[in-house]
């Protein structure tokens, strides 16, 4: 996890080494971290990825250019593709998309006070996706149920997403749009209740049929989005780099997840003093936390009640260089679901393929 999020977040092939080599791989008896660099392990891990550092140049099936490069989890990492990847597109056209996983509490919040911070970069807008089966899901719906119409289930929901507009165009001051990703499912009656809903907020939204219709089912999202980076806006960080590391994460709980507070465990505020002591005390936090709540419990879907952040480990990733902060009952090694897409997916005698499209 940590190397590919090094991959991410290197300027060069020099960068890359540099970041390998101040991987902590332990510590010694005295307490003193050890890094890949006092192994020399830095130049063969270099070489092992000096085409893996390259983007990815591939294109639609309407041969629009795309550019696929790196895949560190927004739950467990930093959630975004590479500075390199990013920098190349923006060289390459007019305009650039580019995308942070996992929702804004997560990947955006990430790709914001992490990624752009470290690359320089900030966006001119931020597309907000949206989903009838998701927004239902948040509003108490168990998950058989959610192709079915339920406007009540829709109107539970709104304030799930109004507090993503709120962290992306209050908390960071950028301009947003709400993309809803239409599914055959979606009912007139939920689409025109969400359209409404987010017009009576004046926040902009466009339906987007790109599954279904491919470029022409994006062209009225395009559109608006042109329109919306020629507005002017304020990007701001949700912490500075001079908080000490409790601060920054309770300033990412408050503020983005809405939490009444942080609880840190023992061991946790041990590992953030000897951090702090080591000198690592600037560095950016990544907390590692559920992409299915606000709140660290993957059940809690509404967050209707007050509830805190506990962070239970903390790690120091120095070669990436970030803090991760552990919260929750979370996974830091991605996994599988239960019934991978592979099982579904053959050729049979005529070397035709089966269970892709």
């Amino acid at each position: 996890s940590e190397i590919m999020a090094i991959l991410c977040l290197s300027e060069n092939i020099v960068d890359l080494k540099e970041k390998l080599g101040n991987i902590i791989i332990g510590y010694n008896s005295r307490k003193e971290p050890i890094y890949a660099k006092n192994l020399n392990a830095q130049g063969a891990m270099a070489v092992l990825l000096k085409d893996a550092i390259k983007p990815n140049l591939v294109q639609t099936l309407e041969h629009t250019p795309a550019i696929i490069h790196g895949g560190p989890f927004a739950n467990i990492a930093h959630g975004c593709n590479s500075i390199i990847a990013t920098r190349m597109a923006m060289k390459l056209a007019d305009y650039t998309v580019t995308e942070a996983g996992f929702g804004a509490d997560l990947g955006a919040e990430k790709f914001l006070d992490i990624k752009c911070r470290k690359a320089n970069i900030k966006p001119d807008a931020i597309v907000i996706v949206t989903t009838i089966k998701a927004l239902k899901y948040h509003g108490g719906i168990e998950k058989d149920k959610i192709q079915e119409e339920n406007l009540i289930g829709l109107q539970n929901s709104m304030s799930n997403l109004y507090k993503h507009i709120e962290n992306l165009k209050d908390k960071f001051g950028l301009n947003v749009i709400i993309a809803i990703n239409k599914f055959n499912t979606d009912t007139e009656q939920e689409i025109q209740y969400i359209q409404n809903e987010l017009q009576q907020k004046g926040i902009e939204s466009s339906l987007v049929e790109g599954w279904a219709k491919g470029g022409q089912g994006a062209i009225d999202i395009a559109n608006k989005l042109i329109k919306i980076t020629e507005k002017q806006e304020d990007f701001k960080f949700i912490y500075n780099l001079e908080d000490d590391i409790k601060t920054k994460i309770e300033k990412v709980a408050k503020e983005i997840y809405g939490a009444q507070g942080v609880d840190f465990s023992e061991e946790a505020s041990a590992e953030i003093a000897r951090i702090e002591k080591l000198g690592f005390s600037n560095l950016p936090v990544c907390i590692a936390k559920t992409q299915y709540s606000f709140s660290d419990d993957a059940k809690n879907l509404e967050c209707k009640e007050p509830f805190k952040i506990t962070i239970r480990e903390i790690n120091l990733k120095a070669g990436a260089g970030f803090v991760v902060a552990i919260s929750g009952k979370i996974m830091t090694m991605p996994g599988l679901p239960r019934v991978p897409a592979a099982e579904n997916i053959n050729i049979d005698e005529n070397e035709k393929i089966v269970g892709i499209f």
